[in-house]
């Protein structure tokens, strides 16, 4: 209400390319004319009658400056200073391990050019229909996505031996679904997002294994920026995650050597 009639006032005693300026901001809601009030008002009293509470408004209105400077404190600021979160946590690569930045270049234009077709061609993707046998679970089935992904053989770390006949196909119920764009088009941020979290849950306590490196990769493909902040969180987990394998890995080989 105040805002209203101080954009009236203010607007009325400066002319009128003033007035189209700050209207053009701060357009009018409630126009309100100059108020028609005795002789006697007194300001500096509780209004008594509409006009007068509305005559008050202007008056406050009329004494607001048009631009208000902030004083502040540099020693104050010296103290709350932005804080850089790194990937703390995160085991640097064994001698002989790291990647030379030439190879780190060429992963990243490719990553990012897949990330540019998928965006591109989400829409026709998504309007492809999908076999029969495919059941995407809904977004908070945690354990349904986990084994739609990596398949029931994975995930119940069963060792029945999956049916290759070229006449019956490929089980994927068993071995999991591949991440075909005719899927990942379908699922939404917020299902990208916790799928991701969902397979680096599992990554953090199993084995890397390919069919969770393919889900893995295109759900990271998936991710539209800006990312949000739970996207941060999970890309550090998975990076502080992958430098421990890499770091077992490693040791492994050592000790058979």
């Amino acid at each position: 209400m105040r805002f209203a009639f101080a954009v009236e006032e203010r607007g009325a005693g400066r002319g009128c390319a003033m007035d189209s300026a700050v209207e053009e901001l701060m357009p009018r809601l409630l126009p309100v004319e100059d108020c028609d009030i005795s002789e006697d008002f007194d300001p500096t009293v509780p209004p008594r009658t509409p006009q007068e509470y509305l005559k008050r408004v202007q008056i406050e209105a009329a004494k607001c400056p048009d631009v208000v400077v902030a004083q502040i404190d540099p020693k104050k600021l010296k103290k709350k200073q932005t804080v850089n979160i790194s990937l703390s946590g995160c085991l640097p690569a064994p001698e002989g391990y790291s990647p030379t930045l030439k190879w780190q270049q060429q992963q990243v234009a490719h990553f990012s050019a897949i990330r540019q077709s998928v965006n591109k061609h989400r829409d026709h993707w998504r309007s492809q229909y999908l076999d029969s046998n495919v059941a995407m679970p809904k977004s908070d089935d945690e354990e349904g996505w986990k084994k739609f992904c990596l398949g029931e053989k994975l995930y119940l770390n069963t060792g029945v031996e999956v049916s290759r006949d070229e006449n019956q196909g490929i089980d994927y119920i068993q071995v999991g679904f591949p991440p075909l764009l005719s899927i990942v088009s379908r699922m939404n941020q917020a299902t990208v997002t916790s799928v991701l979290e969902y397979l680096i849950n599992w990554f953090a306590e199993k084995e890397f294994t390919s069919e969770l490196g393919r889900w893995l990769y295109a759900l990271l493909a998936c991710l539209e920026k800006p990312l949000l902040p739970e996207a941060h969180s999970l890309i550090r987990q998975l990076a502080r995650r992958c430098s421990e394998v890499r770091v077992l890995e490693v040791s492994s080989q050592q000790i058979i050597e």
